[in-house]
């Protein structure tokens, strides 16, 4: 559920600088303000809350952290409480650890030709507009006033997600909150705070050494 909700996320890390007026635009014109708001950001640093409620056992799960995105490819999401995690991307392969199980799952990132819509917008080459249907929709609840709610649907149908919705500040477009749902009915709900980018975020962050004494396991055979 953590992974899918990152996934998610991935498509929408784009909305986090400022546009003027963005509160008379429709749907597709917000759409383009993002757009062109992703196609000028390098890198950006967030603290997040992560809530999950199941679509089957109706399980809520409230989750806290800090997440640093650098283009292309790159990505750290700290989950420090209740219980410590880490997901990591250096652009070329994603570790997930969770130092209680003491193992390591590593994934590759696929090619450019195969890569599903999140993917493609964390690597540069997804686009708001031509992936996405958008409709303006009522802000989750507790959301300040006057926050714009984006619901955007995938044109090509996506694993990790039915459809997702993005909420932003109604004058300067800086994303306070994303809502994902999945196939099974799951909602995954982040909310953001400290919003800062184009700080030159160093490769550093995103690189990862394995812990001693943890399994590893990848999707491909060794």
């Amino acid at each position: 559920m953590v992974l899918r909700g990152i996934a998610a996320f991935v498509a929408l890390w784009i909305v986090v600088g400022a546009h003027p007026r963005a509160a008379e635009t429709d749907a597709p014109q917000l759409a383009q303000s993002l757009q062109r708001k992703y196609d000028g950001i390098k890198d950006f640093s967030a603290d997040f809350v992560h809530k999950y409620r199941g679509g089957v056992l109706k399980k809520e799960i409230t989750e806290t952290g800090r997440l640093l995105v650098k283009k292309p490819g790159k990505m750290r999401w700290e989950y420090k409480a209740p219980e410590p995690k880490l997901f990591v991307s250096d652009g070329v392969k994603m570790y997930s650890y969770v130092p209680q199980d003491k193992q390591v799952f590593v994934s590759s990132i696929p090619p450019g030709d195969q890569l599903g819509t999140p993917t493609m917008f964390l690597t540069g080459k997804g686009n708001l507009v031509r992936d996405f249907t958008a409709s303006l929709v009522a802000p989750q609840s507790g959301m300040a006033p006057g926050t714009r709610a984006l619901k955007l649907v995938p044109k090509s149908p996506e694993r990790d997600y039915d459809w997702l919705i993005v909420e932003v500040a109604p004058e300067t477009l800086e994303l306070r909150g994303l809502v994902t749902v999945d196939a099974q009915g799951g909602q995954s709900s982040f909310s953001f705070a400290n919003l800062k980018e184009n700080t030159g975020l160093a490769d550093k962050e995103f690189a990862f050494s394995i812990p001693r004494g943890v399994d590893v396991v990848t999707d491909s055979p060794r």
